[in-house]
């Protein structure tokens, strides 16, 4: 009675070994993955240039207060500095999520 009961469980791993690699969807998910790093790089080049580009005129606009006579200007400077700190954190957040090499 033993051993039948043992090839039986035997047969029932096999079988569900079987059918988790069968599972649908699993081309889809590599297809996505490759398209996904394909993509995050420019995506990538894209947020840094935008980030670039509103840091720059975050300074200007931070500067041309400054100038004007508005000395209390710590609060513009610690939201640009904050934003773009956010900005580059976000980025290996999101590498390290997506697992992109």
């Amino acid at each position: 009675m033993r051993p039948i009961r043992f090839v039986a469980v035997f047969l029932t791993a096999i079988f569900f070994a079987l059918y988790a690699t069968a599972q649908p969807g699993l081309a889809e998910f590599k297809e996505v993955r490759r398209e996904v790093n394909t993509w995050y790089y420019n995506f990538s080049d894209l947020a840094f240039v935008i980030g670039a580009v509103c840091g720059l005129l975050g300074g200007l606009r931070v500067y041309s207060n400054w100038q004007s006579g508005k000395h209390h200007i710590d609060a513009q400077v610690m939201g640009w500095f904050f934003s773009c700190l956010f900005l580059s954190l976000v980025g290996a957040a999101l590498k390290a999520l997506f697992g992109v090499n």
